[in-house]
């Protein structure tokens, strides 16, 4: 390639230089170490590597000479540079070789080119001489073949224009045929070849009209389309509307589509909701929408109501489809156009969002009818099973708002919340007014019931028995609650609406004991007069009789009706769960009500003042019913700023049948178990549903009433057994001949004696008759054994106690007395035992412990008074009396101490 011979060998070049270096300066030198090539190439100047093409290396390095020559200065820096050049040029040389490859590669390609080029050419030449020959033999005969050719071309065009414009004037009956049969796209299609002919063949005067006349065709047909558009709002078919889209498509009007088809469903709103109240209303038609509903009569209300919401129903259902068409049929653009496929994605784009939100503005314009036709008619006249159909239809249409339309439906939950308030209000006072009523009438008889008998039984509880299983599940799950919104699409394949069913559905009862009726809570007296509900009531009491051999719970025609309200008030509060804290408040009032009435009425006469019959919680609870549901002395009935009375009532009263003061029927013992049995019956349903309302009352910080009712009321329930059947045994009892008896016993005898004494045998004897007499009331009721124990319970309470009222009375005792009293009351438990068969004896440490008592110490006795504070003042001081009967200072001492702790006995 014309290199220097020193450049293809350097290797010797370097070695003949450097040896003739070394051999000039081989006494001069002492460094004889090798440098690296890379400190070499490290160490040649910057300005060296310039390639501006300015640089001048002989001009460089005589400026940098000194002024003063030295030699070998000179051959010292010649030396140097000499041996960069050889560095350099090797490494020039190693590259130059590295790429010899590359280029011998590239050699070959630019061989291979200049071949191709050789053809190329060699082509070139013979089409040119191929061209000269043709040019050579063309004749004029040829020329005129051509031109013939080319005159019946333009003949056979002319005949194709003729019989085009033939084809477009028939064209118009082609089209009315397809727009009649509903193909239109197949019209559009063929109405926009019109077009594009007549455009095509515009030089024809002719054709000039008949674009005029096309231009109208489609304006007509876009009218078509339009109206069928609208009919797509109210019965939605698949086959059409898909036919209507493409031809929306073919005229690159599918935006203008979506809006006209929100336009046809607003108007179709509208015009629906008004045809279907005015079908009701009647009257003159340019009356506004909320003027019509105002005038609908009140029996049609409800029907009106349903109409309305088939018809709103039909419209939301088939603006769901649309949705769903377009969800199923999404438009995929073209990428072999750019600017088509990014101007089609916009236009899907436009569509999806105004589908999506179309769905929640559709919603919003049927739920401002709905709570219109709400707010203009007065519902508070309708009876309670048609105000739970207008509950389960508005409940119906907040779950398609909710899983249709993603809407909570505020507004309408809110006027609905409204209009429940202001029936409930009334509703709630009224019944009450009712209980009280029933109460008052009621002469607790037993209600012949199944021994499977429950409150889920009962047809109040039929809608409500799903949730309730649900609730009692043990990981709390719900089938029920998750599957709650399933029917909808059941309806929206189907053409039959969600408010087609019924949702009052009845279903027959089956609580009766061997088929007996019931005369008074078979009853529905919620929707009569108070003055029809007493002559129901007594003429019921009249046909009541006693029936034997009943096993069931027992339960009274007043409890059934507490549990049917219940039932209904719990229908209202799952329909509308926004009042379920309200309703459920005021359900637990009858619980209340019921529970404070068969206290006081069958507590008055108790003879017992001791509040060792009371426990704390059942003390609260009557405290808390008095104050908040009872009308005290001289207090009347207020009324809020809506005109509504209070929740306060009056005290009830027993009825005149039921009497207390028989002594042969044991003061009215069996009336008393039947009340307080009834109550604790109640409270388990009530406990039942504990889990439901729980549920029911989602928010934490509104189970505050919640709590404080099955944490308080329903847990004293089984308290006022207490009170109530000590009233009948303080009776029965004669406590006054057994302290008489005892006060004539000698506690000063010094010897004890094998027999008892007398007043044993007389509390014995009263143990016995009482065991009859409970006997004769377990032939008539079915007597489980918590009420004996209750009733036995009471017995030891007050035999127990009137023991240590007797022996405190002695004022001294010797030894031997203290010993009689330990045999007394030995041979009194054993014979109880025996006769009640209740082990052991309710309350016997009562007693054991006061006798215990008598045999402590002086010094210690002081320790065991301030301990035992169930002892009443009295019995301390008989305790110290006899205790102390020889120490007159220590027996002042302690009575003194006594005296002090009063206010805690």
């Amino acid at each position: 390639m014309g290199l220097n011979p020193e450049l293809l060998n350097p290797l010797d070049s370097i070695r003949h230089d450097f040896q003739d270096d070394a051999k000039s300066e081989a006494s001069q030198s002492t460094e004889g170490e090798a440098v690296p090539d890379q400190e070499i190439l490290e160490s040649i100047e910057l300005s060296y590597y310039n390639t501006d093409g300015t640089f001048d290396s002989c001009r460089h390095e005589l400026k940098k000479l000194p002024d003063k020559l030295n030699c070998k200065d000179i051959e010292r820096y010649y030396k140097r540079l000499k041996q960069q050049q050889q560095v350099v040029s090797k490494k020039v040389l190693q590259l130059i070789l590295q790429q010899q490859s590359a280029c011998n590669a590239e050699f070959q390609e630019i061989l291979k080119l200049q071949e191709q080029l050789q053809d190329v050419l060699e082509i070139c030449r013979m089409g040119r001489f191929d061209l000269n020959l043709a040019k050579k033999q063309f004749t004029t005969a040829s020329l005129g073949i051509l031109a013939n050719y080319r005159k019946r071309q333009t003949v056979q065009q002319l005949l194709n224009s003729l019989n085009t414009i033939k084809t477009l004037q028939k064209t118009e009956d082609r089209l009315q045929e397809l727009l009649k049969e509903e193909n239109y796209p197949g019209a559009i299609s063929l109405l926009l070849e019109c077009q594009s002919a007549a455009q095509t063949y515009k030089h024809f005067h002719c054709v000039v009209a008949l674009h005029g006349k096309l231009q109208d065709t489609l304006e007509q047909s876009e009218e078509t389309l339009d109206h069928t558009l609208s009919r797509i709002c109210l019965q939605f078919d698949k086959k059409t509307y898909s036919s209507v889209q493409e031809a929306y498509k073919l005229l690159g009007k599918t935006q203008t589509a979506i809006d006209q088809l929100h336009m046809h469903f607003t108007a179709a709103i509208h015009n629906t909701a008004f045809s279907a109240v005015h079908s009701y209303a009647g009257g003159d038609i340019k009356r506004q929408y909320k003027q019509i509903c105002q005038s609908i009569p009140r029996d049609s209300q409800i029907n009106c109501l349903i109409d309305l919401s088939k018809a709103l129903w039909r419209i939301v259902c088939s603006y769901h489809q649309v949705l769903s068409w377009h969800k199923s049929n999404p438009s995929s653009p073209e990428a072999s156009d750019p600017p088509k496929n990014l101007e089609e994605t916009f236009s899907n784009q436009y569509i999806k969002q105004k589908l999506e939100n179309g769905m929640t503005r559709i919603w919003h314009d049927v739920e401002i009818k709905i709570c219109t036709f709400l707010t203009a008619t007065d519902l508070t006249s309708l009876k309670f099973e048609q105000f739970v159909q207008v509950l389960g239809i508005i409940n119906r249409l907040i779950e398609v708002g909710e899983e249709l339309c993603g809407s909570k439906t505020e507004n309408l939950q809110k006027t609905m919340r409204n209009q429940c308030f202001l029936y409930f209000s009334h509703y709630h006072v009224c019944r009450l007014d009712e209980l009280r009523i029933f109460l008052e009438h009621d002469g607790w008889e037993l209600c012949p019931v199944k021994s499977t008998f429950v409150a889920t039984q009962l047809q109040e509880f039929k809608s409500l028995r799903p949730a309730l299983i649900d609730c009692r599940s043990p990981d709390g799950s719900s089938e029920h609650d998750n599957s709650v919104f399933g029917w909808l699409h059941r309806y929206l394949e189907t053409d039959v609406s969600p408010f087609d069913v019924g949702m009052d559905e009845t279903m027959d009862e089956d609580i009766l004991a061997n088929n007996l009726s019931l005369d008074i809570s078979g009853g529905d007296y919620s929707e009569v007069s108070s003055d029809e509900e007493t002559e129901i009531i007594d003429e019921g009491s009249k046909k009541k009789k006693k029936k034997r051999g009943i096993t069931g719970p027992m339960v009274t025609n007043t409890t059934l009706s507490v549990l049917r309200i219940c039932g209904r008030y719990l229908q209202m509060s799952r329909l509308l769960r926004s009042i379920a804290v309200t309703v459920t408040q005021s359900m637990f009032q009858f619980f209340e009500l019921y529970f404070y009435a068969i206290h006081n009425f069958f507590t008055s006469d108790l003879e017992i003042s001791s509040d060792s019959v009371y426990s704390p919680i059942l003390k609260l609870t009557l405290a808390r019913i008095r104050e908040n549901l009872i009308l005290g002395e001289g207090e009347v009935k207020e009324e809020d700023g809506n005109g509504m009375r209070s929740v306060k009532i009056q005290q009830p009263m027993l009825s005149m049948t039921v009497d207390l003061a028989n002594e042969k029927r044991l003061y009215g013992l069996a009336e008393r178990i039947v009340a307080v049995e009834s109550i604790v019956f109640l409270g388990a349903q009530y406990e039942s549903l504990k889990s439901y309302l729980e549920r029911l009352i989602k928010e934490k910080e509104e189970r505050g009433f919640l709590n404080q009712f099955y944490g308080q009321t329903i847990a004293s329930a089984v308290d006022l057994r207490k009170p109530v059947y000590m009233a009948v045994v303080s009776r029965a009892f004669d406590v006054a001949g057994v302290l008489n008896l005892m006060g004539k016993v000698n506690w000063e005898v010094r010897d004890v004696m094998s027999q008892h004494s007398p007043y044993v045998d007389k509390i014995l004897k009263e143990v016995l008759e009482m065991k009859k007499r409970l006997d004769e009331v377990g032939a008539i009721l079915p007597l489980v054994d918590e009420v004996k124990t209750a009733i036995w319970e009471n017995v030891g309470h007050l035999v127990t106690h009137t023991l240590v009222e007797g022996f405190s009375n002695g004022k001294k005792c010797s030894n031997g007395g203290r010993a009689l009293m330990q045999l007394d009351y030995t041979q009194l438990k054993s014979n109880f035992e025996i006769i009640t068969s209740v082990r052991p004896m309710p309350h016997s440490e009562y007693v054991e412990t006061y006798i215990k008592a008598y045999y402590i110490s002086e010094n210690i006795l002081e320790g065991w008074i301030k301990e035992h504070k169930e002892y009443s003042v009295k019995h301390l001081i008989g305790l110290i009396s006899c205790a102390c009967q020889n120490n007159k200072k220590s027996r002042q001492r302690l009575i003194s101490i006594v005296e002090e702790q009063r206010p805690n006995r």
